[in-house]
Formats: structure tokens, C-alpha cells, sequence
């Protein structure tokens, strides 16, 4: 938990007392939760947090009780969450109409490294922009756990994808990914010219510039991240100078805006990971007391995929 916002040193490892859920609530017995950017910002105090706060925002594992009205599972029951703060736990309360259910066939902690990443991929590639067979997509930061997903699935819609890295040995796992083309991030605006139909950036503001040069006429950026910090404010004439194109800052929340959203977008991907179609690289498990070190990694960009805490 978090007394306060700063640097990783303010994350403490605290002995709570167990939970018990309030009226639609569940206790899940927490097999893992995700380590994502979200949580640094929420630590950080890039965004704002009502404290004392547990943080962490998706994770997955076995109903332990239910309270009162609920209807959508049971105890017994594996299930997966994401978008409700207390994931850093042993033990986390979430609403159950914001539980997902976990079919056999998928591991817990694969169900929690998907959640939030997995759910974003979706909806960047059938939503936010609905990739077609023979478009050209690109992902940056194709290593990373988002990258990943991003690659696969844009492939599984049939899309050509161009994937931006830093390294050969991350270029090796973009390809591995799926990626037709890995260019490094200082030429990649110039070997790519206005040919590409949406690019995916959760980068921010060291690629959002190239990103813009990169389009075709009418294309689509999708910024939906700040890994490299923010991007700055941006005059709209430069969208009508780089050829009429699109500029969206999406978040999950409003793309699982209810449940049928929700269930369609986690039944895909659960769908896909079952049928071995879709390949989750969880680069590292870390105890859960361990909280502040994977953060420190993750933020250092020093991970290859999706990092897991364990209680």
C-alpha cells in the first residue's frame, strides 16, 4: 500500500486485516496481479489518489466470498478483474459485475497478465480502429507485454505490422511476436515515410512526432500511453498538415464502458489463448513484496514482456 505519493521507496508491504465483501462485492484470494504503468502513475502521483490506498489495477484468482445480491459467480470460482484499485493484495474486494470468468484451459496468472493490456490490444484493433486484412499497423515498443498483444492480434486480423525496438534482442522478440518489419526508433519516421494506415503508440513524446510523419492521408494515431513522458500539447493544424489524419487518446474504462463489452472483449482473448493463438510472455514473477523492485524494472524499460506479482 501507498501513505503517499513519491518515488518506489513510498510502497509498503503491510499485514491487513481480511476483507469481507459489502453488498455486490466479492473477496478474491489473489493468485496474481499485473505490473503495469498505470500503477507507477498511481504511485508517482501522476495521478491522483485518495490515501491510504492498496494500488494495482487487474489480477486474477479464486473467489473466497460473496456478498449479498451477487449473482454473477460463485465461490469456487476462478476469475479475473482489471480496473478496480487493491490488486496489490493477497486478498482483493471487486464488484462483481466487473469480475470476468475464467475458463479452464487458461492459467490464472495468464488470465491476470491480459486484463488490462490484453483488453486495451482489443479494443485498439477492433474498436478504436478496426484493423483489416492488408492494412499497415505500427506498434511501438514491440517487446514490451503490450507490444506483444499488440502484434499478435493485429496479425490475427490480418494486417501487415511494422514494430519499433530498441535492441537486437528486442528486435528478435517482435518478430517472434509476429512483426513483419522491426525498425529502431531513431530512423523509423524516415524508412517509413506516410504509408502507414494507424499507429499504435503507447511511447509518448519521444515518438509521437515521427509517429504524426509516418501516416498515410486520414489515418489514425492512437496515443494511449507515455512510457518516454508526456506528449505536449499539440496545435490541431499539424493533423491537417500531415494529411487530414486522426489523433485519439483512448483509456480501457470508456471501451468497457458495460458488461457485454466487458465479457466480449475477455471472451476473445481467453478464446485465443486457449486455442494457442495467442501467446502471453510473462517476462517475470515477482513475490508481491517485491512490489517496488518490478516497478523500478518496468520503468527502466529493462522487461520483455508482462511482469506478475505472486503473494
Amino acid at each position: 500500500m501507498i501513505a503517499a505519493q513519491g518515488g518506489p521507496e513510498v510502497l509498503e508491504y503491510v499485514e491487513r486485516p481480511d476483507p469481507t465483501p459489502g453488498d455486490g462485492e466479492v473477496v478474491i484470494d489473489v493468485a496474481a496481479s499485473g505490473v503495469n504503468f498505470l500503477d507507477i502513475y498511481h504511485r508517482s502521483g501522476a495521478y491522483p489518489l485518495q490515501l491510504p490506498a492498496v494500488i494495482g489495477s487487474e489480477g486474477a484468482g479464486i473467489v473466497s466470498a460473496v456478498g449479498s445480491g451477487v449473482r454473477e459467480v460463485a465461490v469456487g470460482d476462478t476469475v479475473a478483474w482489471a480496473g478496480v484499485l487493491g490488486s496489490y493484495a493477497d486478498k482483493a474486494v471487486v464488484p462483481a459485475d466487473q469480475v470476468v470468468p475464467v475458463p479452464e484451459g487458461v492459467p490464472a496468472d495468464l488470465a491476470a497478465a491480459v486484463m488490462l493490456q490484453g483488453m486495451t490490444a482489443h479494443y485498439l484493433t477492433h474498436s478504436t480502429h478496426e484493423v483489416k486484412p492488408g492494412e499497415t499497423v505500427l506498434v511501438h515498443a514491440g517487446a514490451g507485454g503490450m507490444g506483444q498483444l499488440l502484434i499478435q492480434i493485429a496479425k490475427l486480423r490480418g494486417a501487415k505490422v511494422i514494430a519499433t525496438t530498441s535492441s537486437e534482442a528486442k528486435e528478435k522478440l517482435a518478430r517472434e511476436a509476429g512483426a513483419d518489419e522491426v525498425l529502431h526508433y531513431d530512423d523509423f519516421a524516415e524508412a517509413l515515410g506516410g504509408q502507414v494506415d494507424v499507429v499504435y503508440d503507447g511511447v509518448g513524446a519521444t515518438t509521437f512526432d515521427g509517429g504524426l510523419k509516418v501516416l498515410r492521408p486520414r489515418g489514425l494515431m492512437a496515443l494511449y500511453g507515455a512510457a518516454s513522458g508526456p506528449v505536449p500539447p499539440v496545435d490541431p493544424q499539424r493533423l491537417n498538415a500531415a494529411g487530414s489524419v486522426f489523433l485519439t487518446r483512448p483509456k480501457l474504462a470508456d471501451y468497457i464502458a458495460d458488461r457485454d463489452e466487458l465479457l466480449g472483449r475477455t471472451s476473445d482473448l481467453f478464446g485465443w489463448i486457449a486455442a494457442g493463438e495467442l501467446k502471453v510472455n510473462v517476462h517475470q514473477r515477482y513475490p508481491l513484496a517485491e512490489a517496488a523492485r518490478a516497478q523500478e524494472d518496468l520503468a527502466a524499460r529493462r522487461t520483455t514482456g508482462k511482469l506478475l506479482l505472486i503473494p
